[in-house]
């Protein structure tokens, strides 16, 4: 893992030091996406925010919770008060 400070610029512009992006396989034009999490804000690129949203779903399913059941359930509950 690489750590580099890097400045804000004009209209909260924030450059990504070339290390990372190389590291990170970006380049111009890329489109990247930010997490603001309780330890900061966390830069991926989508394929890396796709990975992680299917671990952190095949880990409910581990642990023998269905989170699209869930879901669905708390929709119906939600609709059902506004009727």
């Amino acid at each position: 893992m690489s750590t580099q400070v890097a400045k804000l610029g004009g209209s909260g512009r924030l450059v990504i030091p070339a290390e990372i992006r190389r590291a990170m396989n970006l380049e111009a034009g890329d489109e990247v996406v930010l997490h603001l999490g309780p330890e900061g804000l966390l830069v991926s690129t989508a394929a890396q925010a796709i990975e992680r949203a299917q671990r952190y779903v095949s880990r409910l399913r581990q642990e023998g919770t269905d989170p699209l059941a869930d879901l669905l359930a708390e929709r119906r509950s939600e609709a059902a008060a506004e009727e």
